[in-house]
C-alpha cells in the first residue's frame, strides 16, 4: 500500500507540472485552498501574476480577507479587489442565465461572482486566467460526502467526475478569455481519481475535512489558516447570497403563488421559491419555456429539459434528485 508520504510527494510533483502546463496571465483568487495552491505554484513561473478577487460591497465577503492574506504571503504586486454592488450583480444575473442557459439558483449565485471577476480581468487586459475548479470533485471537498461509507463515496465521486462542468469556462468564452484549470490536467486528474477515498475525507484536530490528502501534501507551504480553511461555496465567500434576500423582498407572496401556478400549468415548470421564479422569468424571456431536445430521452420532471440518462441533477432548473 502506498504511504501517505509517497502520495503527498506524488501530488506535489504532478500538481507542479499541471500548473506549469496551464499557466495564465491571471488567477481568480478566492483565498480558498484550491486557488491558493494554484497561485502558490503559478507565482514561481509567472513573472507578474495578476490576481482578481471580488465581493459584495454591502455584505459579508470572507473571500476578500483570505485572498488578501494569500496575496500578501506571496507578495503579489498585482492583486485587484473589486466590490460589486446590487445593480452590477443583477446585470450579471441576466448575463449568466443567458450564457449558461440555466435558472438554477445555486449556479446563478456562484456564477455571478465568477463572471464579475472575469469581467474585471478582461478590463485589465487579461486573456488567459487560472481557476481552482475541479479540486472539490477530485478530492471530495463537499461536506455532503463526509458521512458516506466507502462504497457510497466512491459511487458519488464517480458521478461527480462524469458530470462535472464549470461555468468559468463558458463565461470566459463569452468574454474572449481562455480559462485554464490545472486540477484537470490529465495526469494529475487521473492520479487524483486513483487515490483511496479514505485519504480524501479525514479528521484533523477533531474536525472533519474534505481534500485531506491535498491539504497534507502542501502543509507547511502555506499558512495553516489557508491550508485548513473550511470549504466555503463561492456564493458565501463572495457575499452573493444577498440575491436570495433581495428577491424574496421584491415580490409579494400573492404574486409568487399566482405566477408559480401559472408556470406550472402553462409551461409544466415547478418553481421552488421567489428567487427561482425571477431567474426563470429571465430564462423564459430569452429562450422560452424549457423543452426537451429529444422527448424520448430522460427529461426533468420539474422543467421538462433533457437530463443525461445516468445523471440525477438537472442543470437547467437545478432540481435534485431527478
Amino acid at each position: 500500500m502506498v504511504s501517505v508520504e509517497e502520495t503527498c510527494y506524488k501530488i506535489r510533483s504532478l500538481f507542479e507540472e499541471a500548473v506549469k502546463r496551464n499557466l495564465g496571465e491571471g488567477i481568480l483568487l478566492s483565498g480558498g485552498l484550491d486557488t491558493s495552491l494554484v497561485a502558490l505554484v503559478a507565482s514561481k513561473h509567472v513573472r507578474l501574476l495578476n490576481a482578481f478577487t471580488v465581493g459584495f460591497k454591502d455584505g459579508e465577503a470572507p473571500d476578500v480577507k483570505f485572498a488578501k492574506k494569500m496575496a500578501n504571503y506571496l507578495k503579489l504586486k498585482q492583486h485587484f479587489i473589486h466590490y460589486f454592488d446590487e445593480e452590477e450583480a443583477v446585470k450579471a444575473v441576466k448575463d449568466v442565465v443567458r450564457i449558461m442557459r440555466s435558472f438554477d439558483p445555486m449556479e446563478i449565485r456562484n456564477s455571478v461572482t465568477i463572471l464579475i471577476g472575469l469581467e474585471k480581468a478582461k478590463e485589465n487586459g487579461i486573456n488567459t486566467i487560472m481557476t481552482g475548479d475541479g479540486s472539490d470533485e477530485l478530492f471530495a471537498g463537499y461536506s455532503i460526502l463526509f458521512n458516506l461509507d466507502k462504497e457510497a463515496l466512491e459511487e458519488q465521486l464517480k458521478k461527480l467526475w462524469k458530470w462535472m462542468r464549470f461555468s468559468s469556462v463558458e463565461l470566459g468564452k463569452s468574454l474572449g478569455i481562455e480559462v485554464k484549470i490545472p486540477f484537470l490536467y490529465p495526469e494529475f486528474k487521473t492520479f487524483a481519481m486513483e487515490i483511496d477515498p479514505s485519504l480524501k475525507i479525514r479528521k484533523e484536530k477533531g474536525e472533519m475535512y474534505g481534500k485531506w490528502i491535498l491539504r497534507k501534501a502542501f502543509e507547511g507551504s502555506l499558512p495553516d489558516e489557508l491550508i485548513w480553511r473550511v470549504k466555503m461555496p463561492i456564493e458565501f465567500g463572495s457575499g452573493s447570497t444577498f440575491l436570495t434576500e433581495k428577491f424574496n423582498l421584491k415580490i409579494s407572496d400573492e404574486e409568487f403563488f399566482e405566477k408559480k401556478q401559472k408556470y406550472l400549468e402553462d409551461d409544466k415548470v415547478t418553481i421552488r421559491n421567489k428567487e427561482h421564479l425571477l431567474y426563470y422569468e429571465v430564462y423564459r424571456s430569452t429562450f422560452g419555456p424549457p423543452k426537451p431536445d429529444d422527448p424520448k430521452k430522460k427529461t426533468c420532471p420539474y422543467c421538462q429539459a433533457n437530463v443525461p440518462e445516468k445523471s440525477d441533477f438537472c442543470k437547467t432548473c437545478g432540481a435534485y434528485p431527478v
